[in-house]
């Protein structure tokens, strides 16, 4: 069956042009996505207080270090199928796809368990108060229960933005969040299941948007899915030969970000739940810079299976002038309203004042890191996985946690913002130097078939 989509073809035109038609949906999904843990906060902060949000925040941390490794795995679909995409090899998206399906699948499956039954344990590790404990470990074990939902939905969102359908995907991360807009104040106050409710919402809101994104991108967009079966060896060794490093790529950003919590809940409650709020909007400050990531693998990916790699030097060129201008305006929007962000999720004065300040100092060091996000996006398209994972642990292992728990020693909590802000400044340097001189070009993913033709 053909793939009935308006898809975009990004091996001619205008680049700028194709770049920020594309990257629009995908910033509106992942703003509607964000939102998910936004509004699970909101309620939980004003409907239960400041301990519940804080509990929502440590939790999230460690389902998204969780399921990072598959996440990683999943960011390889993007490569794999824009490639197959821009050589118009409708064959090789097929078996590809399924693939993806199956191996992903069986590990959503695998880690949500896992997870599920190592909460308290991971709990404990953190080091989280024992005053928030029973509310974390609730919220946490019922997410993972419905993890596969959350991985499900999100992973036929990148098969359609790796074949340049960026739109379809706004449709059920748009049903999920207004569902879990509507059920979080129901279950979380009108059935009183308190911090339970907020985790019962999301699952069925995911769930919901799972369903509905299989049974439209089948029927309506003919994508070619299958009943899931083991794939071909050839398929499974490219998959885990490129997956692997992107996977474990992931889990070195999701296990430093972790390492960052327990630098934070070394201060305490308070600092927990503004750190927790603040991040909230951090995320949202970051979506520009992961939007564009996504969105030039695709782009470039298309461009690298089709030969023609002076467009790929040119979506480089125009992604990092659209990155700094755009981080530089929202950037300056967040300094300028940041006790006022921080109002939206509590009231206690010292948690506002803490994740203000922190808000303050980070927000115009986030250029840096879409310079990251840009470039690192342009060398994942080749396949390059594994010279990402080294660049993302420099990033968080020897850079971002080391220097926030260091300046953090120095300046107290206000040092954990200081800290990641300059991580932020040397990695651009190291992605900018690895873009310019690594051989990273030089990289076929699929030379394997080729000698077989």
């Amino acid at each position: 069956m053909g793939i009935e989509n308006k898809q975009m073809d990004f091996t001619e035109g205008s680049i700028m042009k194709k770049m920020i038609l594309f990257a629009t949906p995908i910033f509106l999904g992942n703003l509607l996505q964000s939102s998910y843990q936004i509004i699970d906060s909101l309620w939980v902060g004003n409907l239960i207080g400041a301990d519940a949000l804080g509990a929502v925040s440590i939790s999230a941390t460690i389902i998204f270090t969780i399921l990072s490794f598959i996440i990683g795995i999943n960011s390889a679909t993007l490569t794999v199928l824009s490639q197959r995409t821009g050589a118009k090899d409708n064959e090789g998206l097929r078996v590809s796809l399924n693939a993806f399906v199956f191996v992903l699948g069986t590990l959503s499956i695998f880690l949500g368990a896992a997870g599920y039954f190592l909460s308290p344990f991971i709990l404990k590790w953190m080091g989280i108060p024992e005053s928030i404990m029973p509310m974390a470990l609730n919220y946490l074990r019922i997410n993972f229960v419905g993890i596969i939902f959350l991985f499900g939905y999100n992973f036929i969102g990148t098969v359609l933005r790796a074949v340049g359908d960026s739109k379809t995907p706004l449709r059920f991360i748009f049903l999920a969040v207004i569902l879990n807009t509507v059920l979080d104040p129901i279950f979380i106050s009108v059935l009183n299941y308190g911090m339970e409710g907020a985790a019962y919402a999301t699952v069925l809101s995911q769930g919901s948007a799972f369903l509905f994104g299989i049974i439209y991108s089948i029927k309506k967009k003919g994508l070619p899915f299958t009943i899931p079966s083991p794939p071909p060896w050839q398929e499974f060794k490219r998959i885990f030969k490129l997956g692997l490093p992107s996977g474990f790529s992931m889990m070195a950003i999701s296990g430093g970000i972790l390492a960052i919590m327990t630098v934070v809940t070394s201060f305490g409650e308070t600092v927990i739940a503004g750190y927790g709020a603040a991040q909230r909007i951090d995320s949202v400050i970051m979506l520009p810079a992961i939007t564009l990531g996504s969105a030039i693998t695709s782009m470039a990916g298309q461009n690298i299976g089709a030969d023609k790699w002076h467009r790929v030097n040119d979506i480089a060129k125009s992604g990092l002038l659209l990155i700094v201008s755009v981080s530089l305006t929202i950037s300056l929007l967040v300094f300028l309203s940041a006790r006022l962000l921080m109002g939206m999720f509590v009231e206690d004065q010292a948690t506002i004042n803490f994740g203000a300040s922190y808000l303050r100092i980070i927000a115009f060091f986030y250029p840096f890191l879409g310079i990251n996000f840009v470039l690192n996006g342009i060398v994942r398209s080749s396949g390059a996985m594994f010279q990402v994972l080294v660049l993302n642990i420099i990033s968080f292992w020897v850079l971002r946690f080391p220097l926030a728990w260091a300046f953090s020693s120095i300046f107290s909590e206000n040092g954990i913002a200081i800290g990641i802000g300059l991580s932020f400044v040397v990695s651009s340097v190291i992605a900018a130097s690895y873009y310019r001189f690594g051989r990273w070009r030089n990289i076929n993913i699929f030379h394997e078939e080729q000698k077989d033709n």
